[in-house]
């Protein structure tokens, strides 16, 4: 009897959990399984997969000329813009945890950058910061400051990205307003009367009591980087004044001088711009283990980092 109602629980469970079971193992097991397979085969989408063992492998990791410098490009966006992201939304929610008056109105200003669709708020940048016509430079030559050429300048494209990250970052920031106001005020006055100081508390209190916000935004954020695409794209392909996105059969992929090229970018034209399909998916897997392997790096250090916390 015991063993009839433990099968039929059984059944139950799986009836629930098999709509979600399908669809991982429909749109991203099977997805996964053949993507490693035509890494290993030359595909075009018009012919069937050819099988072409390590030829796709070999490219990326030694003859693919585009490849470091894309690499480089998108290990320097995890680098800079990740963490600027993150100070910046905490600078920013602290200051609103600190606002006396209007602070919904502020929280909402803040906010509102992030609603807005990628490609508009690009090219609303690219715009505000073209070193010509731009309000920014006119602005900046109005208090005798020779402007920089930001998106056009291969050593301003990068910084120009990372401050278009800046203005977007409410996603951010909501999280982290609302982590900083669910610490307990009970344990900033304990630690303010034994004599502790902004710093202190804001070490001793607030990082520990944020850790798991902090670590997701943080996780979250590298692997967004890892596949940053399309703030770069528009915003090179807007400055040069085209109309397509990563057209690198014309040589100005990543303008300028390769300065936005990122992994993403690459790895989308030499699908969908040079049909190397098979190559691509070489790419998209060694994407997939990147992504993997920060994610587990960096949970395994959160888990050593946790009993520290709760002590």
């Amino acid at each position: 009897m015991a063993s009839a109602i433990g099968r039929r629980r059984t059944r139950v469970a799986w009836g629930f959990l098999g709509p979600s079971v399908l669809g991982m193992l429909v749109f991203f097991v099977f997805p996964l399984v053949m993507t490693v397979y035509y890494s290993f085969t030359s595909f075009d989408l018009s012919n069937p997969p050819r099988w072409n063992s390590f030829a796709n492998w070999k490219f990326l990791f030694g003859g693919d000329p585009l490849i470091g410098q894309a690499t480089f490009n998108t290990l320097w966006f995890v680098a800079i813009l990740v963490p600027v992201r993150i100070a910046g939304a905490m600078l920013v929610a602290w200051a609103l945890t600190r606002a006396r008056t209007a602070s919904g109105a502020l929280r909402t200003l803040y906010y509102l950058p992030a609603l807005i669709p990628p490609v508009a708020s690009t090219i609303a940048f690219v715009f505000l910061l073209n070193p010509a016509t731009g309000p920014v430079n006119k602005l900046l030559g109005a208090v005798g400051i020779e402007g920089p050429g930001w998106f056009t300048s291969p050593a301003w494209a990068k910084p120009s990205l990372v401050l278009l990250g800046l203005w977007v970052l409410g996603d951010i920031m909501i999280i982290f307003l609302a982590a900083l106001l669910d610490v307990p005020v009970e344990q900033y006055e304990a630690a303010e009367l034994d004599g502790a100081n902004g710093a202190q508390r804001f070490r001793h209190i607030t990082i520990p009591n944020m850790a798991p916000v902090l670590m997701f935004s943080l996780i979250t954020g590298i692997i967004a980087a890892l596949q940053y695409f399309t703030e770069p794209a528009v915003a090179s392909s807007t400055a040069m004044g085209k109309a397509a996105v990563g057209e690198g059969a014309s040589g100005m992929l990543g303008w300028p001088d390769q300065s936005t090229l990122t992994y993403g970018q690459l790895l989308y034209q030499k699908a969908f711009g040079a049909n190397l399909f098979g190559y691509a998916s070489a790419m998209a897997v060694v994407l997939f283990v990147a992504a993997g392997v920060v994610t587990a790096v960096l949970l395994r250090r959160f888990s050593s980092f946790t009993p520290e916390v709760a002590a």
